[in-house]
């Protein structure tokens, strides 16, 4: 049996006393797995992200991280092993791309010679060369800032990336090339990615594992496979397969 590396048990969580933007979730992400959510908008993908991630706190439940229930983490620690990319790459505009891949690095206190050696090492995989390393990232295309998001969260040698609508403002071959770089990076570094995304056949490529939600709960969690041929209900076969 897989070893559970993202263990989320009755987890509901409300904004400002609203009505419940999660709803009783619960979610076993196995260990080395790559694992993609989808669902309307609103649904709850980006507030599930962030509980994960110790941006937020939920009302109730317990969210286990590596063996470790979230409270008990020393948030920095936390975020050396949770790499976080999100759409346009979420990049420092002021930092050059050296410079923004090796932030949180630079804040956790490793040495310049570790981080520069580290940086390097990623500019290889992203297809980085001297000069892109120093631009800005107004001067590189919406693809190339997108790699640099990857490549930041990346930088700790986390075991979990965590991933929101990360090609979502590129366009379509752009997407599509970033995807398949992604797919052979998941097979060669054995990270567990979770991905939020709103393009079905994104989550359906990519994931080992596709989480359906609506209205703040999970309605389907398995295989690509076993989703399009065993929908648990007329919602998902509506949404997700016709």
């Amino acid at each position: 049996m897989a070893e559970i590396i993202i263990d989320i048990q009755n987890v509901t969580k409300s904004y400002n006393a609203g009505a419940p933007v999660l709803r009783d979730v619960s979610l076993a992400i196995p260990k080395g797995s790559f694992v993609t959510i989808i669902g309307p908008s609103g649904c709850g993908k980006t507030t599930l992200l962030r509980l994960i991630n110790g941006m937020a706190d939920a009302d109730s439940g317990q969210i286990r991280v590596l063996g470790k229930n979230l409270a008990d983490w020393d948030k920095i620690q936390l975020r050396r092993n949770i790499g976080y990319a999100i759409q346009q790459g979420g990049l420092f505009p002021h930092l050059t791309i050296k410079q923004n891949i090796g932030f949180v690095l630079s804040i956790s206190g490793d040495d310049a010679v570790s981080i520069d050696k580290r940086v390097n090492s990623l500019a290889e995989i992203m297809s980085f060369d001297d000069r892109q390393l120093s631009s800005y990232p107004a001067e590189l295309s919406g693809g190339q800032q997108q790699r640099a998001g990857v490549a930041r969260a990346l930088a700790a040698n986390p075991e979990i990336i965590l991933m929101d609508e990360p090609f979502g403002a590129l366009d379509n071959i752009t997407q599509r090339t970033l995807q398949n770089e992604l797919k052979e990076m998941h097979k060669k570094l054995g990270i567990t990615f979770v991905m939020v995304t709103h393009d079905l056949k994104e989550a359906f490529t990519l994931g080992d594992f596709v989480t359906i939600m609506n209205e703040g709960r999970i309605v389907q969690f398995n295989s690509p496979e076993i989703i399009r041929e065993k929908p648990v209900n007329d919602w998902v076969k509506e949404f997700a397969i016709e």
